[in-house]
């Protein structure tokens, strides 16, 4: 009996190594691309006899345009398919990109996160970037700046524009934000 498409699914979750290899210098933070996690994870569709496709469709809600992207598995020997689909807004005034770069960014976006759902990718620390391994280390007091109104607003745009993970990491380690605060800006 041939191998199902989730338990070859299931396989390359387990084997994925995806490191977040870019680095943010304007939000002091770490990420990985959709390119990236493309590049991680081909090896293993190879290994497991799959395929994968990514298509990309502009809808449209109420004044808002965004972007929809699907990702789709193939089981090369049995023609199983599963996929994922996520979304991502558009901002075609956005500073310092042109409309096609604004399509781009939020494609990109979208993409990456359809693949995080397809490979249970996530965006938080392993336990090994946390362990002390034993040892003890002086703990640091951190003052946390107050969320004013101002900010709010800045973040809540940032949001709109696609900048959802580096908003709610400005929040949770910069500002003294609730956790009401938090669901209200990140949406």
């Amino acid at each position: 009996m041939k191998e199902g498409i989730y338990s070859k699914l299931a396989k390359v979750q387990q084997e994925l190594v995806c490191p977040k290899n870019l680095y943010n210098n304007f939000g002091k933070y770490s990420y990985r691309s959709a390119e990236g996690i493309m590049e991680s994870v081909k090896p293993l569709l190879a290994k497991y006899k799959l395929a994968l496709t990514i298509a990309d469709q502009v809808h449209e809600a109420g004044n808002y345009m965004y972007i929809e992207s699907t990702v789709v598995l193939h089981d090369t020997e049995s023609d199983e398919r599963t996929a994922v689909t996520s979304q991502a807004g558009i901002d075609p005034n956005k500073k310092g990109q042109d409309l096609s770069q604004c399509f781009g960014s939020s494609s990109s976006y979208a993409r990456k996160y359809a693949l995080n759902g397809m490979f249970l990718i996530d965006d938080t620390k392993d336990a090994d970037a946390t362990n002390t391994h034993g040892k003890t280390e002086a703990t640091k007091t951190v003052t946390k700046k107050k969320l004013t109104a101002d900010i709010k607003k800045q973040m809540i745009e940032a949001v709109g524009k696609g900048h959802k993970d580096a908003v709610y990491d400005k929040l949770v380690n910069t500002y003294s934000a609730t956790e009401d605060q938090i669901k209200e800006i990140l949406g």
